[in-house]
């Protein structure tokens, strides 16, 4: 595939990175690696097309991002497809991330409905004050591999009612289902120009975009490191930053906790997406008194998670590429020679269907202790440590001791103890006695360094605008 830019396909200038499968290792198709001209032309474009969007009546940008919705139910799957086949994630959890990415986009369009205007009544007479909300610009979206379309949507979907324009560039690994959704949104109505996919490195046309004087704002989601070299640079110009960044996000299982629900949670969440996504349960703080139950009970439910080879079906796929699964690998061995039990999983999955592609099981390390770095690093992958504590405000402390604080979860039957805990998490999202996807409706993102700003609902739409206050003079008539 090549870039889409201006409502046109646009091949790149130099040379082009393959797109392969992460259940084979076969490659599916190659796209430019773009550079700096890319990165420009693509902005070049934005600008002028963000001239008209800013001017187009809400009502009208409502209906056409309504229209983009329904254009990603009817194809959802064919872009499924395409992302299970870019991702490895197994085919129904593709699909089903396509139709609920759609979702996002008519709460979006429907809270730019909400938008509205003040008029100060303190003025006096011949004065009015009003403050009103101005689109921040063009923004450049910086999306990962994991859930590559949900993420693309929290921030196209916001900027577009807002009346900004986009660049997106979506990681190496997952860049076919974005520049489709490009083609799909103009075909929809969306007017070239409004929405752009640029592909290649983040160090070369990622930076390029970064560093480029004319974009407004910049949306990322991605690790820690890369978000705060994109904010350093992004200060060069004074633009606005969404950063949703790392996690390692605890889970707290109090003594009298619903074990039953609490392992099924943990394990249900924590491994979903081959546990490859931000804010996934990381590590487990239990009271000893249910222990060693809920590790048998976490143990049985993992291993009745299934992997899906090559051709063949599963809960669970592969990891997105060696870099990703190696970091699965250092801390199971890590943990395992530091004397912990690895309860489940640890080592790589092979045979037939499995040797092309980067398998790594649902993995539990029971014992673990903060010398380990499952209970103090991001894992991004399918392994979950899990620690003893002697009370839950032992818990609190350690879970509130990590430079993240993305989400939190407490499982308590003891209603105010578990709000109390729930409150007194530092995180941006906590869930209390069950854990469900994140809701549209909410903010969503992180304290401390998982990030700055929030996403979805009003609140993301809100994140790309701009206050503006206008003083306003008359005759008054006598």
């Amino acid at each position: 595939m090549e870039m889409f830019v201006g409502g046109k396909w646009v091949s790149g200038s130099g040379a082009r990175m393959p797109v392969t499968d992460p259940r084979s290792g076969a490659e599916v198709d190659t796209v430019p690696e773009g550079g700096a001209a890319e990165a420009c032309a693509a902005v070049v474009s934005a600008a002028a097309a963000f001239e008209d969007w800013r001017q187009v009546p809400m009502a009208e940008r409502v209906r056409v991002v309504k229209a983009c919705a329904t254009a990603m139910r009817d194809a959802a799957a064919e872009v499924g497809a395409l992302l299970n086949r870019e991702l490895g994630r197994p085919l129904a959890a593709c699909t089903g991330e396509i139709a609920r990415s759609a979702d996002l986009l008519d709460i979006y369009a429907e809270e730019g409905l909400r938008l509205q205007a003040t008029m100060a009544l303190g003025s006096g007479a011949g004065e009015k004050t009003v403050v009103t909300r101005d689109p921040v610009g063009v923004v450049v979206a910086i999306t990962p591999f994991n859930y590559p379309v949900t993420l693309l949507m929290f921030k196209l979907g916001a900027a577009l009612v807002a009346g900004c324009t986009v660049v997106a560039k979506p990681a190496e690994d997952t860049p076919l289902s974005t520049l489709k959704l490009a083609e799909l949104f103009h075909a929809a109505g969306l007017p070239a120009g409004c929405f752009n996919v640029v592909t290649g490195t983040g160090r070369g046309i990622g930076a390029a975009l970064v560093e480029h004087p004319v974009p407004r704002k910049v949306a990322f989601t991605g690790g820690t490191a890369a978000g705060k070299a994109i904010a350093a640079a992004a200060m060069g110009t004074l633009k606005r930053v969404t950063l949703e960044l790392g996690g390692q996000s605890a889970a707290i299982v109090c003594a009298d906790a619903d074990l039953e629900k609490a392992a099924s949670a943990i394990v249900r969440h924590g491994f979903a997406n081959s546990g490859q996504f931000c804010y996934r349960v990381n590590r487990v703080y239990a009271h000893r008194a249910i222990y060693e139950p809920l590790l048998d009970l976490m143990r049985e439910k993992a291993r009745a998670l299934t992997m899906a080879p090559a051709g063949g079906e599963g809960d669970l796929g592969p990891m997105v590429n060696e870099k990703i699964f190696a970091n699965s690998v250092l801390q199971s061995d890590d943990a395992r020679a530091k004397g912990a039990r690895i309860l489940t999983g640890g080592a790589r999955v092979t045979g037939d269907g499995f040797d092309g592609g980067f398998y790594f099981p649902p993995t539990l390390i029971a014992d673990a202790t903060h010398d380990m770095l499952i209970l103090t690093e991001e894992t991004f992958g399918p392994v979950i440590g899990v620690c003893p504590v002697d009370g839950p405000f032992e818990a609190l402390r350690h879970a509130n001791a990590s430079r993240y604080g993305l989400a939190g979860f407490v499982f308590a039957r003891d209603l105010a103890l578990g709000l109390t805990l729930c409150e007194r998490m530092e995180a941006g999202s906590v869930w209390l006695n069950d854990i469900q996807r994140s809701s549209h409706h909410v903010p969503f993102g992180g304290m401390k360094q998982s990030g700055l700003g929030r996403e979805k609902g009003r609140y993301g739409v809100e994140s790309y605008l701009e206050y503006k206050t206008m003083y306003l003079s008359y005759e008054v008539p006598t």
